[in-house]
């Protein structure tokens, strides 16, 4: 928790949700998750949205959740269920990455 705390005052794009068994949003626009690195409790549902004019295709480095295409406004969701680091990728842009981290 003091880490997290130190990453929020050094201005890093961390969004924590105290709430547990609760939903969080990931936006993919312009290339980019947004937020790049998400803080959630166990039990939250976080969902991606495409708001990019092309496809996305999420996939977790540990082959733990994967979307399909994502065109234009679709979405993909996923119960973090478990603590840990879960980074995840654009398999179709590799430039494109982000971290969910569970509490």
């Amino acid at each position: 928790m003091l880490a997290i705390a130190a990453v929020l005052l050094a201005g890093s794009p961390y969004i924590v949700n105290a709430q547990s068994n609760s939903a969080a949003d990931i936006k993919i626009e312009n290339y980019k998750f947004v937020p790049a690195t998400l803080a959630v409790t166990i039990g939250t549902t976080v969902t991606w949205t495409n708001r990019d004019d092309d496809a996305h295709k999420i996939v977790n480095k540990g082959d733990l959740f994967k979307s399909n295409d994502l065109d234009k406004d679709q979405k993909f969701s996923y119960t973090f269920s478990k603590a840990g680091t879960y980074p995840y990728f654009c398999s179709i842009h590799s430039q494109m990455s982000g971290t969910v981290v569970v509490h």
